[in-house]
């Protein structure tokens, strides 16, 4: 543990009359909060900070402009000392419009762009999910300053969380990569002993990480008590100066009572009345009077009295956000977030034309010179994964970008997809344009908290935050298959909102597409078929510097009168197969989110038939969005059945003869055309 008595005391540097008046204002809207706002059902979600209060409050008035704080559903005291407005932090809790989200998301995730300070960056419902966007955000710190040449001003990243989140993933992911890259990152920990009515020996051995941690290479580690004013603020100005320094990421864990209960719904029948009398024994409140007895505590309290009434009388005159906006900023929409983004380069001068040139290259190939040309012209990119380094990529793509970039650019991580994505979308947030690599679709699943909350984020803050990435993602079948490298389920991003889906089918698509994904504004999940990744019939001439696929535009493959296939990845081939003998549509969707339906339903009213052919999963796969949108939107057209070719819902078969059964085969999709045509 870090003990460093000889260095100054923060104490003495606070403004402890502002300390005062922050505790004072959030107690005075927990009060309000709990005592009137709750019982009359204008605030539905309510977490008390009361016992946690002072501590965070000191540790805010460390934070400054290139800073950033994640924090979580109890981290107000927080934003109250970074300044946020009084009247949104209570207008947010109640739905009202404005605020941190527009009435979107509940009022104790906080976000708060805050210009001339530290952000607050947008917060999560999930436990443990702000870890790894705070390494991001300190990973991006150094790179800004190692590889753009920005000068170095000390900026750092602080991360709070409960005792209980020191249990989750997220937490020892972003542990792992602070301490393996020697991040500028805070770890504060707030120590109430419970995870709701989970006492924390549930949570930690021995009920004290910051003791289990004592020997974790490259972190240095605060202990004390957080209801203690000098105390906490001694160890919380020795550990912020720590990072600062460049000295290398640390961990201060505080012990503090939770003082109420863990929501307003709690009752804490959990604890005992001496427990809740000796938590109360504990209220930082008083020993905070006494240890700055000389300000004029009267004086503060009528002040905070006012101040929030006139906060509360401000967020009650405030409406509610009008439902016909509620579905703007899913995606960008022209107007750029205040924090995040930006960082991809124009599509000016970009072209849908495609000028081949050269032999026939592979999609390997292909996306490798699309991230080459695109990470020699934009510094502000990153590519990095398990094994992109030395190896190239477990599928070669990013062979040699590493001894061309640096290891500062291309770079290899951990063994943890949370991890990987979670840390790009802190990049993204600080104005870099990360391009994570997941190994297989499967090895995505770790990661799908931090996938759905990246995804969300623009729409949650109504604007204010995004962090558009670039996620690629090897999978489907390849010679043989298996339950864990060769599933598809492409529907489930699809379902996640905020993100955008490509799915090329061939090297030509796949620059267009990369480009484009490159260039934008949006998080996309970048699919790449392994099937396809060296398929003969895949490969294409390049189809030139400039080339962009735009998403939502699929292509038609083949015309013809019969009937109208709608496919993507590796069914497109076999579809083109399969129908040799008749006149068909053909179209290759190339992206799944946005989806050309309108292509789509104008064949079908042309054919007046449909056939959707995938190779995920045949229920709740994507096939079926499209069957209802053709049968919604194209009934009367139809002189057959939409119909389906999929796999059976089953994982990937590994002998090489199970999975051409299970996977749509020449032969299968055949016969559902010839049963269509005849119908």
């Amino acid at each position: 543990m870090a003990e460093r008595p000889d260095q100054p005391t923060a104490a003495a540097d606070l403004d402890w009359e502002e300390v005062a008046r922050l505790v004072l204002t959030s107690r005075a809207l927990d009060e309000l909060e709990e005592t009137i706002l709750v019982p009359e059902k204008k605030v539905l979600y309510q977490f008390s900070a009361r016992g946690h209060d002072m501590a965070q409050v000191i540790l805010g008035l460390h934070l400054r402009d290139g800073d950033a704080a994640c924090g979580y559903y109890r981290s107000r005291p927080m934003l109250l000392a970074l300044g946020v407005d009084i009247a949104d932090a209570l207008g947010s809790g109640m739905g009202r419009a404005g605020g941190y989200s527009d009435g979107r998301d509940i009022g104790v995730v906080f976000n708060y762009p805050n210009p001339g300070g530290a952000h607050a960056l947008p917060m999560c419902g999930g436990v443990g999910a702000q870890y790894t966007p705070g390494a991001g955000w300190a990973q991006a710190i150094a790179y800004k300053a190692a590889v753009l040449g920005e000068a170095d001003d000390g900026a750092i990243a602080v991360v709070l969380g409960g005792d209980a989140s020191c249990a989750t993933g997220g937490f020892w992911s972003a542990l792992t990569i602070a301490t393996t890259q020697k991040l500028p990152m805070l770890f504060y920990i707030e120590d109430n002993g419970y995870g709701i009515s989970v006492t924390s020996d549930y949570q930690t051995p021995g009920r004290d990480i910051a003791a289990n941690l004592a020997s974790f290479s490259g972190l240095t580690i605060w202990n004390g008590d957080g209801t203690d004013p000098a105390q906490a603020a001694r160890m919380i100005g020795e550990a912020v100066g720590h990072v600062r320094s460049r000295q290398g990421p640390a961990l201060i864990r505080l012990t503090v009572p939770r003082l109420e209960g863990h929501s307003a719904q709690d009752t804490q029948s959990y604890k005992s009345a001496d427990e809740i009398a000796a938590e109360w024994a504990r209220d930082p409140l008083p020993k905070l009077q006494r240890f700055s007895h000389n300000l004029d505590w009267e004086r503060l309290a009528a002040s905070v009295e006012a101040d929030v009434a006139a906060a509360r009388n401000a967020a009650e005159a405030r409406g509610v956000s009008s439902p016909d906006r509620v579905t703007d900023h899913v995606f960008f929409d022209g107007a750029p977030a205040r924090v995040g983004g930006g960082a991809g380069l124009s599509l000016d001068g970009t072209t849908e034309v495609a000028s081949p040139d050269g032999q026939r290259i592979n999609m390997v190939t292909a996306i490798r010179r699309v991230l080459d040309q695109e990470l020699a012209a934009n510094p502000k990119m990153l590519v990095f994964g398990e094994d992109v380094g030395p190896k190239g990529g477990v599928h070669a793509v990013t062979l040699g970008l590493q001894d061309k970039f640096g290891r500062e650019r291309v770079f290899d991580t951990s063994l943890n997809e949370e991890g990987i994505v979670g840390r790009a979308v802190g990049m993204a947030l600080a104005g870099l344009l990360p391009v994570p690599e997941i190994q297989f679709r499967k090895y995505a699943e770790p990661a799908t908290e931090q996938i759905a909350d990246c995804g969300t984020m623009r729409w949650r803050t109504a604007n204010r935050f995004a962090a558009p990435i670039v996620l690629r993602i090897p999978g489907g079948f390849f010679k043989c298959g298996d339950p864990w490298h060769s599933q598809t389920n492409e529907v489930q991003f699809v379902h996640s909102p905020g993100w955008k889906v490509a799915v090329p089918s061939n090297a030509e698509d796949a620059v267009g597409l990369l480009r484009s994904s490159l260039r934008g504004h949006d998080p996309v999940i970048f699919f790449e078929h392994r099937a396809m990744l060296d398929d003969s019939w895949a490969r294409r001439p390049w189809p030139g510097d400039d080339f962009v696929v735009p998403f939502g535009k699929g292509k038609k493959v083949r015309e013809g009168k019969d009937l109208t296939i709608v496919t993507w990845g590796a069914m497109v081939p076999r579809c083109e197969t399969a129908a040799q003998s008749i006149s068909a549509d053909i179209i290759d969707l190339r992206t799944l989110k946005p989806w050309d339906s309108e292509m789509a339903l104008d064949s079908v009213r042309k054919t007046r038939r449909c056939l959707v052919v995938h190779e995920d999963l045949r229920t709740g796969g994507f096939g079926a969005e499209i069957a209802a949108v053709v049968a919604d939107e194209a009934f009367l057209d139809l002189d057959a059945p939409v119909a389906r070719v999929a796999m059976p819902d089953i994982p990937s078969p590994h002998h090489p003869s199970l999975l051409e059964w299970a996977v749509p085969s020449v032969e299968r999709i055949r016969a559902e055309i010839d049963r269509l045509v005849g119908f």
